[in-house]
């Protein structure tokens, strides 16, 4: 059975003449008769009775035309989903991220690009940048939001947030009265820091400025998320240098305070397979750039 078949069939349904059916469908009666008896000796059922001048459905026949209009609507849904998943407004987007994303940039792309494509099923994975490198090797995941460096050639990199680090102190700590301090203040304090397994070039920025500062960190606690540093921090085991956009994650037990000169930097990128010329990439990536060119503006214009 073919589709064409149920098409044809329809229309003399419809019509119940074979000569206006045929020319509804462009084509010549007689081909539109073999193609009727053709699907009739298919289902080894009679679908029309059919006189010289009177053409009308068998009980089989509208049964028939009742479930293959069925058919037929489902396949006009399935041809417009189609078109709609190749126009990226249809499908599925599956997106890693580092925790540390949600306090910034993450929200803010997300929340406009749901809004323009409401339609994309986009599932949110939180995982830590090594993770996602394997993800997309993988292709477990479409989008990423990982933290710079990475180096990898299956892996393009579009940078969305730049930021300076602060240091997180308990709200009853020395410094938390101060506007600001130098790393060099932090030479006899214990640090709580998230492992470097989960951070590389966070954690190795942060050693190499208090190197550069003139003391080894004292290291007392390594954990897997920033909101863990903050809380172990609030429970005054000690403190930390976080991102500056984690002063979003208010703690009553804690204080944010700037750090004076060379303070650590991070830098969080969006990642794709280079490969992959999906258009909902396209339209994710568009989003982004947009959003965090309209950032970076902003900031510029608050720091002038």
């Amino acid at each position: 059975m073919e589709l064409r078949q149920i098409e044809y069939f329809t229309v003399v349904a419809e019509e119940l003449h074979f000569g206006r059916a045929a020319i509804r469908l462009q084509m010549t009666q007689p081909p539109l008769s073999q193609q009727i008896l053709q699907l009739e000796r298919e289902l080894g059922v009679k679908l029309f009775e059919r006189t010289k001048r009177h053409v009308e459905l068998t009980n089989a026949g509208k049964v028939f035309l009742h479930e293959v209009r069925h058919v037929l609507t489902r396949l006009e849904f399935a041809k417009a989903a189609a078109l709609k998943a190749q126009m990226g407004v249809l499908g599925r987007l599956v997106l890693g991220f580092v925790g540390s994303a949600t306090f910034d940039i993450l929200p803010i792309i997300v929340r406009a690009f749901n809004e323009q494509f409401p339609y994309v099923d986009l599932v949110l994975r939180e995982m830590p940048t090594p993770m996602q490198i394997e993800a997309f090797h993988s292709k477990d995941i479409d989008i990423g939001f990982v933290r710079n460096p990475v180096v990898d050639p299956i892996i393009s990199l579009l940078p969305v947030h730049q930021e300076t680090c602060i240091a997180v102190v308990p709200k009853l700590h020395p410094l938390a009265q101060r506007a600001s301090i130098s790393m060099g203040d932090l030479s006899t304090e214990r640090f709580i820091l998230v492992e470097r397994e989960v951070w590389p070039s966070w954690y190795d920025d942060i050693l190499s400025k208090c190197h550069d500062a003139g003391f080894s960190p004292i290291i007392r606690q390594n954990v897997k998320e920033i909101q863990t540093v903050v809380g172990l921090v609030a429970a005054g085991l000690g403190i930390s240098i976080v991102p500056r956009s984690t002063g979003n994650l208010h703690a009553r037990d804690v204080a944010y305070v700037n750090i004076e000169g060379e303070a650590p930097r991070v830098e969080m990128s969006i990642a794709w397979r280079t490969d992959d010329n999906s258009t909902m990439v396209k339209q994710f990536l568009d989003t982004a750039k947009q959003l965090s060119s309209d950032a970076s503006r902003k900031e510029m214009d608050n720091s002038t």
